[in-house]
């Protein structure tokens, strides 16, 4: 087996775990109960029948897919979304050495993406952002960027205090002018995250893109006038996370592209 073919398993290995855990993340880091928010107690178990879940029974997709979706012992149906979060964060793995090489511009990537999908699903869900993703992806953005060594370093610092500062100002501003939270704190840090792994100027970009693709999304269900989605709040860290994936591979190339335009026109 070749090299190339070891560090592929490698990292497909190294995303189903991550993934695994990353389905524990979503199941706890949202509840309300500060008992039933720890990643470590108690171990997991069947959501049905409370039944603990062996180790056998908690490899990552192999055991789904053993078990056809049900528990062991109460033959209550597992969801779906357990798989499909483990190969979705395996191939993002994958898909950043591929794309990168055995670099830490890949292990960036992957742990970005990691962390965003985390994000998006919670926010999707439960609208809301969990400070152990938000902070806790920020410490990892500015570890990763000492790879780049101290100016990498001051450019992920730089980066993320022009995250935090600008959707601060729309925050307070917002609460200015609306007299309502205009943004929350959690995409507040959300921004801190995402400015410490794609720098300030990517970071004021996500921001644009995010908003695009909000109103892209949201518009449309506003000129239909559908009821049920009338009162709907959006979950903006969804349509950040999206948007920071695009300027994280992009964003360079997006900003390039416009100062020519400029230059053109």
């Amino acid at each position: 087996m070749g090299a190339d073919a070891i560090l592929i398993i490698g990292a497909a290995l190294v995303g189903l775990c991550l993934g695994s855990f990353l389905n524990v993340c979503i199941l706890r880091l949202w509840h309300e109960d500060p008992k039933r928010r720890s990643l470590l107690h108690p171990p997991s178990t069947c959501p049905q029948c409370k039944q603990r879940i062996a180790w056998r029974d908690n490899i990552p997709v192999f055991s789904w897919l053993w078990l056809r979706g049900k528990c062991r012992w109460c033959h209550k149906s597992i969801s779906i979304q357990y798989p499909i979060i483990e190969a979705c964060v395996a191939l993002l793995w994958v898909v950043s050495l591929l794309a990168y090489g055995p670099s830490a511009r890949a292990v960036s990537a992957a742990a970005f993406g990691t962390i965003l999908l985390g994000i998006g699903v919670i926010d999707a869900r439960h609208k809301i952002i969990p400070d152990e993703l938000s902070l806790g992806g920020l410490v990892v953005g500015l570890a990763l960027s000492l790879a780049g060594g101290f100016s990498g370093l001051v450019a992920g610092l730089l980066g993320a205090a022009v995250g935090w500062g600008v959707l601060w100002v729309v925050r307070v501003a917002g609460g200015w002018v609306f007299k309502q939270e205009a943004m929350g704190w959690g995409d507040v840090k959300m921004l801190a995250l995402i400015g410490a792994f794609v720098g300030w100027r990517n970071a004021l970009l996500t921001i644009f893109v995010a908003a695009l693709l909000g109103s892209a999304f949201y518009l449309p269900l506003m000129l239909l006038n559908i009821k049920q989605w009338r009162r709907y709040e959006l979950p903006f860290g969804v349509f950040l996370a999206l948007a920071a994936a695009v300027t994280f591979v992009f964003g360079d190339a997006m900003i390039s592209w416009y100062a020519d335009f400029l230059k053109v026109h």
